[in-house]
Formats: C-alpha cells, sequence, structure tokens
C-alpha cells in the first residue's frame, strides 16, 4: 500500500515541479551578470563590403579578435559558427563582430566564403581598423585576458545593447568568466550557449515588460530553446 502512495505521490508531484522549474526559468536564470559597464565603441572602420555601418551600440554582439593569422583561428571561427551563429542568428539585433587589423581584408573574406556553406553569414561583421584601435577597444573591455602580439585572441565577448560586457561572475571553473574560449567546443556548448540565451530571453522579456504574464515568460524562454533543435 505504501508503495502504491509513494508512486501516486511521484507522479503528481513531479509534473508539477517540472512546470515550476520551467515557468520560473526566466526569472531565475534571467540577468547575465555586468561585468565591465562600457565597452569602447568602434571608431573608425571599414568592412568587407566597403562601408562604417557596423556598431556595437543598440546590438546584442558577439565581439571577437581574429588577429593577423586567420589561418591560427579558423578552428574557432568554425566552432561559433555552428554552436552559436546557427543557433542564435535570426533573433532581432543579434550580430557577430570580428575585429581585424587593416591588411586582413583578403584572408576574411577567404574565411567568410568558407563559412558560408554552413550558415547565412550575413550577420558576421568584419572589421579592419589600425592596431591601436584594436588595442584601445580590447582594453576598454577591462578583463584579465591578454590581447596576443598578432592581435588576436581565443576568447569572445557577449556585448549587451548599452554596450556593457556580460559573463559570470561565480562560474564554478573560473570564478570570473568575462569572456568565452572558442578553442573548447565543451566551453561554448556547455556556458556560452546557456549565457546567450539568457541574454536572448532578458532582452525579449523587456519588450513586453508593459504587458507581460506567466505564460509569456514562459513562451520567451521556450523561444530561446527552440533554436537547440536545429
Amino acid at each position: 500500500m505504501m508503495k502504491k502512495y509513494l508512486v501516486l505521490a511521484v507522479l503528481f508531484v513531479l509534473p508539477i515541479v517540472a512546470y515550476v522549474f520551467f515557468a520560473s526559468g526566466v526569472n531565475n536564470f534571467g540577468k547575465l551578470p555586468v561585468v565591465t559597464e562600457e565597452v569602447a565603441e568602434l571608431g573608425e572602420h571599414t568592412t568587407l563590403e566597403g562601408n562604417e555601418g557596423v556598431a556595437l551600440g543598440n546590438k546584442i554582439t558577439i565581439l571577437g579578435f581574429l588577429g593577423e593569422n586567420l589561418d591560427l583561428k579558423k578552428t574557432n571561427a568554425f566552432n561559433l559558427n555552428q554552436k552559436i551563429y546557427k543557433r542564435f542568428n535570426g533573433f532581432e539585433d543579434f550580430q557577430f563582430v570580428m575585429v581585424l587589423p587593416e591588411g586582413t581584408e583578403d584572408k576574411a573574406a577567404a574565411l567568410k566564403m568558407e563559412l558560408a556553406p554552413l550558415a547565412d553569414v550575413g550577420n558576421w561583421n568584419f572589421v579592419f581598423v589600425q592596431p591601436s584601435e584594436i588595442q584601445r577597444i580590447f582594453s576598454s573591455l577591462n578583463t584579465s585576458y591578454d590581447l596576443g602580439e598578432d592581435l588576436g585572441s581565443d576568447r569572445v565577448f557577449i556585448i549587451d545593447k548599452e554596450r556593457r560586457l556580460r559573463g559570470r561572475v561565480q562560474d564554478e571553473d573560473h570564478g570570473l568568466l568575462a569572456g568565452y574560449d572558442a578553442t573548447s567546443v565543451a566551453e561554448i556548448n556547455n556556458k556560452m550557449v546557456d549565457d546567450v540565451k539568457v541574454i536572448l530571453a532578458e532582452y525579449r522579456l523587456a519588450l513586453k515588460k508593459n504587458n507581460i504574464n506567466e505564460s509569456s515568460k514562459r513562451d520567451a524562454y521556450l523561444k530561446i530553446n527552440q533554436n537547440d533543435e536545429k
């Protein structure tokens, strides 16, 4: 008899626990901590398309520094393309910005062509600037990471619409995780994917702040997770 009641209790309680978990997921994890308050805006630059229309403000940006030796960063680009870009491209105001030194335009164009068969690369923005400008932008992130002699880094960064650097301040492995290692598929899958979900959900909820209820919170959470199945 006790086993019967135990089974009934599990069958009754488990769905409720699951519902509460998913319904409250956005609330519990709805804010990705701010690591740096103000990241420098892009200064004078050109893109592969020959314009200066790329900016960090008013966009959710994955910011990277590929450096002069793009061949050494191809794995990083492919990891990000497959695990982050393909999953989240299409969300409004989401972009990739890769900062490179002037003179690497041909290498960047070749890399973009290699990425193109795997995804629509329209929101991959390659920005070309002077070395001093790369140093200025990287320094404004105010992290403990170093920029390589080739002006590149394996770390990529989540920048919000207010040009604030977002990350984890109590990560179980790193303590402060301000940038994600693009060479590590595990770190991208286990940490960066979740954090991009959180910040996208945060902005979706902000858009609904004047008329939000529990159903719309779940909708926002599920919308972010639907791309996992693609």
